[in-house]
Parts: C-alpha cells; structure tokens; sequence
C-alpha cells in the first residue's frame, strides 16, 4: 500500500520577497567584490527594522541612502594592507557592496534613524499612521 505524507508549511511572503530581492542583487552584480553584509529585516505596529552585520566598519565607511521610495545602503570594508600578510585563509569578504531595498508607501522617509554599535547597524523605519486628526477651522 503506497501512503502520502502531506506537509504542512506556513507560507510567509516577507522571506519569499527577501529570496527574489537577494538573487536579484546578485543577478545585477550588487556584490561585485563577492560579499553582501547579512541582513535580518523585521516589522512591528509602528516600524520597520533592518538590521545590518558590518563588523569592522566604521560609520564613516557606511553610506545611507533614502530616494524615490527606496532605501540603498552602501559600504567598503578594507582589506588593509595585503602585501604585508600571507594569508591561510580569508572567509570574511572585503570590498565595496550595494544593497537597496524598496520602502513600502506606509513608511516616514524623512524619519528614518541609524545606529552602529558593535559591528550592528541599526536602521528604524518608522511607519505612518493610516489616521490622522482633522481640525476644523
């Protein structure tokens, strides 16, 4: 007797959209030096959330971006200087990268804060509020 086993899968459509976004930027050479800071991006009732892994940069090696209902994040890291090592091994990915990432209408662009701390950027995108208050004069 042959049995079918049906798996149950909750669908998200945030981490689908997130896959395409990804091979996107890699099919449009965003990561031309062959690396892309990890990215978790994340959503309460009020803001948006994207938290960046940038361990070795600065402030000032980060550029942040808010144009035309997108947010581009650009950076370099370094390698330093690369004649002076022989290296066994290098998996930390060095050179410039490029992510964007496409602002829903709902957000307050001229609001968006960022926080570097321990190697973590911290970009807050706050939403708007759907209602608002009329006064009448």
């Amino acid at each position: 007797m042959l049995g079918w086993v049906v798996a149950s899968i909750r669908w998200d459509p945030l981490q689908d959209l997130l896959a395409l976004h990804e091979r996107l930027n890699r099919l449009a050479g965003a990561d031309e030096a062959g690396w892309m800071p990890l990215v978790d991006v994340s959503e309460s009732a009020d803001l948006y959330v994207i938290t960046v892994e940038v361990a070795g940069l600065s402030r000032e090696d980060i550029q942040i971006v808010v144009q035309d209902g997108k947010l581009t994040l650009k950076g370099e890291r370094r390698a330093g200087d690369v004649r002076a090592l022989r290296f066994e091994r290098v998996e930390r990915g060095h050179g410039r990268f490029v992510r964007t990432f496409v602002l829903p209408d709902t957000v307050d662009a001229s609001s968006v804060a960022a926080d570097l701390q321990n190697g973590v950027l911290t970009i807050a995108i706050p939403k708007v509020s759907g209602r608002r208050r009329v006064d009448i004069d």
